[in-house]
């Protein structure tokens, strides 16, 4: 079982979108039973609240359900449970790597959008404070960069799609 976790800030924007779209095409993958998928935050204050309204109606108008998720916040064992690591942001990926204190767990934090066809500055916008325009916006990066990012898992682990 390979685990993947996505991160942002509070967990309830943009790692909860990519876990949901990063989940839905693995299960269309067929590899529920190898591929592993949450998200957390690296702040604590959401934490048991459910995804922000504005991006479930996001991923709902995309066909991608978000039920059922509850923020959660980033812990230091997450570094040793987890596979890979995806950091929405570089403060982010700052705040994850500050709790790997031997630098054992640093190859497998990374930032999300490195696997983005089109990654302009590495990071995710937090759509947070901003319109619907953002959360369609944080969508479209997610979506491209989740496909992107399960093919590069299925050739890393010779995983065979569902056909």
């Amino acid at each position: 079982m390979t685990r993947v976790l996505f991160v942002c800030l509070g967990n309830i924007c943009r790692s909860p979108l990519a876990e949901g779209v990063f989940r839905h095409y693995v299960r269309k993958a067929g590899l529920e039973d190898h591929i592993e998928v949450d998200s957390a935050g690296t702040g604590s204050w959401h934490v048991g609240e459910p995804p922000d309204r504005r991006m479930r109606r996001t991923a709902e108008a995309h066909g991608i359900s978000l039920d059922g998720q509850r923020a959660r916040q980033f812990e230091k064992e997450d570094l040793e449970r987890f596979d890979h690591i995806f950091a929405m942001d570089k403060e982010n990926l700052q705040d994850i790597l500050y709790l790997d204190d031997g630098d054992a767990y640093g190859h497998k934090v990374r930032l999300f959008r490195e696997f983005d066809p089109e990654p302009g500055d590495y990071q995710v916008p937090d759509p947070y404070y901003g319109g619907p325009q953002g959360f369609e916006n944080v969508f479209q990066i997610v979506d491209r960069t989740a496909r992107t990012l399960l093919h590069r898992l299925v050739e890393e682990y010779d995983l065979e799609l569902r056909q």
